[in-house]
């Protein structure tokens, strides 16, 4: 039984040093999602974010507050002229992702699943937030937001949005891993 436990023991803690080996690695191979201030939680206006071949400049900054659990937007701008936001969330696990605006989009959130361009995406979670913006983000500075968010598979997302008292902002997304992102700081703020 001695030997049945301590088998146990040592195969934990091989499984908690691979797993801290990965973290290690995957922060530091490749594309590296930290920056001298501290990663995408603190990026700033004027930052450079590279989201795998793709460049993008922070244009402006949401920070969202629900209870005791809060996350940030950055509104991206790239050259063609299509909005892009960058959520973060800072919980257990960092999770990263880059939304698109979908403009167009003649869906309403409230269904346990929607339709959305040849996907079926299945209700994830519905809460009320209240944010602060800074830059170009055609908000108040201050207010509150609800959204839908709606997942397909492990990486594909849909989002409802509407800060205040306007209609629902319609977003596709995907899931990203940190090593997707390369951070350059603005050139003043080097």
């Amino acid at each position: 039984m001695m030997c049945l436990v301590a088998a146990v023991v040592v195969l934990a803690v091989v499984v908690v040093v691979v797993r801290a080996r990965r973290r290690t690695t995957n922060r530091t191979a490749g594309q590296p999602a930290e920056s001298p201030r501290g990663g995408p939680l603190r990026l700033t206006l004027g930052d450079r974010v590279r989201i795998r071949e793709r460049e993008y400049a922070v244009s402006a900054t949401i920070r969202l507050v629900e209870g005791d659990w809060s996350w940030v937007q950055h509104l991206l701008d790239d050259d063609t002229g299509t909005r892009h936001r960058l959520s973060v969330e800072d919980g257990p696990e960092l999770e990263l992702v880059l939304w698109t605006a979908e403009p167009g989009a003649t869906v309403t959130p409230g269904a346990p699943t929607i339709e959305l361009r040849g996907r079926r995406y299945t209700w994830a979670e519905t809460g009320q937030a209240r944010y602060t913006a800074t830059g170009e983000t055609e908000l108040p500075p201050t207010g509150t937001m609800r959204y839908h968010d709606y997942q397909c598979g492990p990486a594909a997302r849909l989002s409802f949005e509407a800060y205040g008292e306007e209609g629902w902002r319609v977003a596709r997304g995907h899931l990203l891993d940190p090593a997707d992102l390369t951070i350059r700081p603005a050139p003043d703020a080097r």
